[in-house]
Protein backbone atom coordinates (compact mmCIF):
# COMPACT_ATOMS: atom_id res chain seq x y z
CA UNK A 1 0.00 0.00 0.00
CA UNK A 2 3.03 2.37 0.78
CA UNK A 3 4.48 1.52 -2.39
CA UNK A 4 1.27 2.42 -4.19
CA UNK A 5 1.01 5.92 -2.77
CA UNK A 6 4.56 6.81 -3.39
CA UNK A 7 3.73 5.75 -6.86
CA UNK A 8 0.99 7.95 -7.71
CA UNK A 9 2.62 10.85 -5.96
CA UNK A 10 5.38 10.59 -8.67
CA UNK A 11 2.74 9.91 -11.42
CA UNK A 12 1.83 13.93 -10.65
CA UNK A 13 3.04 15.94 -13.29
CA UNK A 14 4.19 19.51 -12.81
CA UNK A 15 3.57 20.30 -16.18
CA UNK A 16 -0.36 20.21 -15.50
CA UNK A 17 -1.11 16.47 -16.28
CA UNK A 18 -0.82 12.94 -14.62
CA UNK A 19 2.78 11.77 -16.00
CA UNK A 20 1.36 8.27 -16.63
CA UNK A 21 -1.85 8.79 -18.37
CA UNK A 22 0.76 11.49 -20.44
CA UNK A 23 3.02 8.53 -20.90
CA UNK A 24 0.34 5.93 -21.86
CA UNK A 25 -1.75 8.58 -24.38
CA UNK A 26 2.31 8.97 -26.26
CA UNK A 27 2.06 5.44 -26.88
CA UNK A 28 -1.70 5.69 -28.44
CA UNK A 29 -0.32 8.42 -30.62
CA UNK A 30 2.64 6.34 -32.22
CA UNK A 31 -0.10 4.89 -33.80
CA UNK A 32 -1.03 6.51 -37.30
CA UNK A 33 -2.42 5.19 -40.64
CA UNK A 34 1.57 5.01 -42.43
CA UNK A 35 1.93 2.79 -38.68
CA UNK A 36 -0.91 0.85 -37.81
CA UNK A 37 0.97 -1.19 -35.50
CA UNK A 38 4.04 -0.80 -32.80
CA UNK A 39 6.05 -2.73 -31.48
CA UNK A 40 7.86 -2.29 -27.48
CA UNK A 41 11.52 -1.81 -29.44
CA UNK A 42 9.60 0.96 -31.28
CA UNK A 43 8.11 2.88 -28.38
CA UNK A 44 11.32 2.29 -25.84
CA UNK A 45 12.83 4.27 -28.60
CA UNK A 46 10.25 7.08 -29.57
CA UNK A 47 9.25 7.84 -26.19
CA UNK A 48 13.34 7.21 -24.16
CA UNK A 49 10.97 5.37 -21.54
CA UNK A 50 12.61 2.40 -19.86
CA UNK A 51 11.87 -1.28 -21.61
CA UNK A 52 9.95 -2.09 -17.84
CA UNK A 53 7.61 1.32 -17.91
CA UNK A 54 6.66 0.46 -21.65
CA UNK A 55 5.37 -2.98 -21.19
CA UNK A 56 3.61 -2.10 -17.65
CA UNK A 57 1.89 0.27 -19.45
CA UNK A 58 0.86 -1.48 -22.70
CA UNK A 59 0.42 -4.28 -20.62
CA UNK A 60 -2.67 -1.49 -18.91
CA UNK A 61 -4.03 -0.25 -22.20
CA UNK A 62 -3.98 -3.59 -23.73
CA UNK A 63 -6.30 -4.75 -20.65
CA UNK A 64 -8.59 -1.44 -21.32
CA UNK A 65 -8.84 -2.42 -24.70
CA UNK A 66 -7.20 0.25 -26.15
CA UNK A 67 -4.29 -2.15 -27.91
CA UNK A 68 -4.40 -5.55 -29.21
CA UNK A 69 -1.25 -7.54 -29.70
CA UNK A 70 -0.91 -8.79 -33.37
CA UNK A 71 2.41 -11.40 -34.33
CA UNK A 72 3.71 -7.80 -35.80
CA UNK A 73 3.38 -5.20 -32.56
CA UNK A 74 0.32 -3.85 -31.01
CA UNK A 75 -2.47 -2.13 -33.18
CA UNK A 76 -5.30 0.14 -32.15
CA UNK A 77 -7.92 -2.05 -29.71
CA UNK A 78 -11.52 -2.21 -30.03
CA UNK A 79 -11.83 -0.41 -26.94
CA UNK A 80 -11.37 2.87 -29.16
CA UNK A 81 -14.32 2.02 -31.03
CA UNK A 82 -16.62 3.85 -27.99
CA UNK A 83 -14.39 6.87 -28.03
CA UNK A 84 -14.74 7.38 -31.74
CA UNK A 85 -18.03 6.98 -32.03
CA UNK A 86 -18.70 9.24 -28.96
CA UNK A 87 -16.20 11.68 -30.63
CA UNK A 88 -17.78 11.73 -33.75
CA UNK A 89 -21.26 11.97 -32.35
CA UNK A 90 -20.33 14.82 -30.13
CA UNK A 91 -18.36 17.15 -33.27
CA UNK A 92 -19.29 15.52 -36.76
CA UNK A 93 -20.99 18.81 -38.12
CA UNK A 94 -24.97 19.10 -39.17
CA UNK A 95 -26.04 17.80 -42.29
CA UNK A 96 -27.26 21.63 -42.76
CA UNK A 97 -23.51 23.05 -41.83
CA UNK A 98 -22.27 20.06 -44.52
CA UNK A 99 -24.53 21.60 -47.13
CA UNK A 100 -23.53 25.34 -46.01
CA UNK A 101 -19.86 24.12 -46.62
CA UNK A 102 -20.09 22.02 -49.85
CA UNK A 103 -21.81 25.61 -51.55
CA UNK A 104 -19.35 27.95 -50.47
CA UNK A 105 -16.19 25.28 -51.87
CA UNK A 106 -18.48 25.11 -54.77
CA UNK A 107 -19.20 29.36 -55.00
CA UNK A 108 -15.56 30.42 -54.40
CA UNK A 109 -13.58 27.00 -55.81
CA UNK A 110 -11.28 26.57 -52.88
CA UNK A 111 -11.10 24.50 -50.37
CA UNK A 112 -13.33 25.03 -46.83
CA UNK A 113 -11.92 24.30 -43.25
CA UNK A 114 -13.32 24.57 -39.68
CA UNK A 115 -10.82 24.65 -37.19
CA UNK A 116 -10.83 24.61 -33.01
CA UNK A 117 -8.20 25.48 -30.58
CA UNK A 118 -6.84 22.78 -28.34
CA UNK A 119 -4.15 24.53 -26.17
CA UNK A 120 -1.06 25.32 -28.29
CA UNK A 121 -2.93 23.81 -31.65
CA UNK A 122 -5.76 24.16 -34.10
CA UNK A 123 -7.44 20.69 -34.96
CA UNK A 124 -9.40 20.63 -38.03
CA UNK A 125 -12.92 19.15 -37.64
CA UNK A 126 -14.20 19.62 -41.15
CA UNK A 127 -13.60 20.18 -44.48
CA UNK A 128 -14.81 20.33 -48.33
CA UNK A 129 -11.91 20.32 -50.57
CA UNK A 130 -11.78 22.81 -53.70
CA UNK A 131 -12.96 21.29 -56.89
CA UNK A 132 -9.66 22.19 -58.49
CA UNK A 133 -6.96 19.96 -59.77
CA UNK A 134 -4.48 22.23 -57.20
CA UNK A 135 -6.01 22.54 -53.89
CA UNK A 136 -4.99 22.54 -50.47
CA UNK A 137 -6.12 19.57 -48.45
CA UNK A 138 -6.01 19.02 -43.83
CA UNK A 139 -7.38 16.28 -43.22
CA UNK A 140 -9.84 16.31 -40.42
CA UNK A 141 -8.12 15.51 -37.09
CA UNK A 142 -4.86 16.81 -37.80
CA UNK A 143 -3.36 19.49 -35.83
CA UNK A 144 -1.46 22.60 -36.91
CA UNK A 145 0.74 25.09 -34.90
CA UNK A 146 -0.97 28.22 -33.47
CA UNK A 147 2.14 30.82 -33.93
CA UNK A 148 0.84 31.60 -37.57
CA UNK A 149 -1.97 31.09 -40.18
CA UNK A 150 -5.15 32.97 -40.50
CA UNK A 151 -7.88 30.55 -37.97
CA UNK A 152 -5.03 30.47 -35.54
CA UNK A 153 -5.00 34.58 -35.63
CA UNK A 154 -9.34 34.23 -35.14
CA UNK A 155 -8.86 31.92 -32.73
CA UNK A 156 -6.74 33.56 -30.32
CA UNK A 157 -8.91 36.58 -29.62
CA UNK A 158 -8.75 36.00 -26.39
CA UNK A 159 -6.33 34.35 -25.44
CA UNK A 160 -3.99 34.83 -22.38
CA UNK A 161 -0.85 35.74 -22.47
CA UNK A 162 0.66 32.80 -20.36
CA UNK A 163 -0.84 30.57 -23.68
CA UNK A 164 0.52 32.85 -26.04
CA UNK A 165 4.32 32.78 -24.61
CA UNK A 166 3.76 28.91 -24.63
CA UNK A 167 2.75 29.12 -28.46
CA UNK A 168 5.43 31.80 -28.98
CA UNK A 169 7.95 29.36 -27.67
CA UNK A 170 6.69 26.37 -29.67
CA UNK A 171 7.87 28.31 -33.06
CA UNK A 172 10.29 28.75 -35.11
CA UNK A 173 11.09 32.32 -33.98
CA UNK A 174 10.99 31.62 -29.79
CA UNK A 175 9.68 33.77 -27.40
CA UNK A 176 10.08 37.11 -29.06
CA UNK A 177 7.47 35.98 -31.50
CA UNK A 178 4.40 37.18 -29.12
CA UNK A 179 4.60 40.81 -30.14
CA UNK A 180 3.90 39.56 -33.83
CA UNK A 181 1.16 37.34 -32.87
CA UNK A 182 -0.40 39.88 -30.86
CA UNK A 183 -0.43 42.17 -33.62
CA UNK A 184 -1.98 39.72 -36.16
CA UNK A 185 -4.75 38.84 -33.28
CA UNK A 186 -5.53 42.71 -32.76
CA UNK A 187 -5.29 43.15 -36.57
CA UNK A 188 -8.22 40.31 -36.93
CA UNK A 189 -10.29 41.42 -34.38
CA UNK A 190 -10.04 44.83 -35.37
CA UNK A 191 -11.09 43.47 -39.15
CA UNK A 192 -13.33 40.83 -38.18
CA UNK A 193 -11.65 38.14 -40.44
CA UNK A 194 -7.86 37.37 -41.07
CA UNK A 195 -5.69 36.88 -43.95
CA UNK A 196 -2.33 34.67 -44.38
CA UNK A 197 0.30 34.26 -46.91
CA UNK A 198 2.78 32.11 -47.15
CA UNK A 199 3.73 32.18 -42.85
CA UNK A 200 3.25 28.42 -42.47
CA UNK A 201 3.99 27.05 -45.60
CA UNK A 202 4.95 28.78 -48.94
CA UNK A 203 2.82 29.28 -51.29
CA UNK A 204 -0.59 28.77 -49.07
CA UNK A 205 -3.01 31.41 -48.66
CA UNK A 206 -6.06 31.42 -45.98
CA UNK A 207 -8.57 33.70 -45.06
CA UNK A 208 -10.71 33.31 -41.98
CA UNK A 209 -13.17 34.57 -40.01
CA UNK A 210 -14.56 33.56 -36.31
CA UNK A 211 -17.99 31.48 -35.51
CA UNK A 212 -19.06 32.42 -32.79
CA UNK A 213 -20.90 30.64 -29.89
CA UNK A 214 -23.90 31.32 -27.80
CA UNK A 215 -21.95 33.62 -25.33
CA UNK A 216 -20.04 35.32 -28.20
CA UNK A 217 -17.17 34.14 -27.72
CA UNK A 218 -15.14 32.63 -30.55
CA UNK A 219 -15.90 28.81 -30.60
CA UNK A 220 -14.11 27.99 -34.42
CA UNK A 221 -12.33 29.44 -37.42
CA UNK A 222 -14.05 29.31 -40.79
CA UNK A 223 -11.66 29.42 -43.60
CA UNK A 224 -11.01 28.98 -47.39
CA UNK A 225 -7.55 28.19 -48.36
CA UNK A 226 -5.19 27.30 -51.56
CA UNK A 227 -2.74 28.66 -53.60
CA UNK A 228 -1.09 31.96 -53.41
CA UNK A 229 -1.64 32.61 -57.05
CA UNK A 230 -5.26 32.96 -56.91
CA UNK A 231 -5.81 34.78 -53.71
CA UNK A 232 -5.73 38.21 -55.19
CA UNK A 233 -6.94 41.33 -53.21
CA UNK A 234 -10.23 41.33 -55.17
CA UNK A 235 -10.94 37.96 -54.72
CA UNK A 236 -9.74 38.10 -51.29
CA UNK A 237 -12.66 40.58 -50.24
CA UNK A 238 -15.40 38.27 -52.07
CA UNK A 239 -13.94 35.73 -49.67
CA UNK A 240 -14.21 37.55 -46.89
CA UNK A 241 -17.96 38.44 -47.57
CA UNK A 242 -18.64 35.01 -48.16
CA UNK A 243 -17.42 33.49 -45.52
CA UNK A 244 -18.96 36.06 -42.68
CA UNK A 245 -22.37 35.17 -44.56
CA UNK A 246 -21.96 31.37 -44.01
CA UNK A 247 -20.39 32.40 -40.16
CA UNK A 248 -22.82 34.14 -39.43
CA UNK A 249 -25.75 31.43 -40.48
CA UNK A 250 -23.75 29.04 -37.85
CA UNK A 251 -23.80 31.42 -35.30
CA UNK A 252 -27.24 32.06 -35.84
CA UNK A 253 -28.21 28.41 -35.21
CA UNK A 254 -26.02 28.00 -31.87
CA UNK A 255 -22.91 26.56 -33.26
CA UNK A 256 -21.17 26.01 -29.87
CA UNK A 257 -19.42 23.12 -27.99
CA UNK A 258 -19.78 20.38 -28.81
CA UNK A 259 -20.46 21.52 -32.43
CA UNK A 260 -23.38 18.62 -33.24
CA UNK A 261 -25.34 18.80 -29.80
CA UNK A 262 -26.77 22.25 -29.96
CA UNK A 263 -28.58 22.18 -33.17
Amino acid sequence: MERKWTVQAQDEGSAGGVRSVQRALDILSLLTEERPSITVREVVAATGLAKTTVIRLIQTLEQMGLLWATSNGYMAGPGLWRWAHLARSSWELPPETKRMMRDLAAKDRETVNVYVARDIVRVCIAQQESPQPLRHVVHVGDELPMWAGASAKVLLRHASPALLARIARSSPYGEQHVRRMQEWIDEAAHQGFAVSHGEREEGLTAVAVPVLGRSGAVVAALTLSGPTMRFTEERIDTFVKDLTEVANRMAERGFDHPLGASF
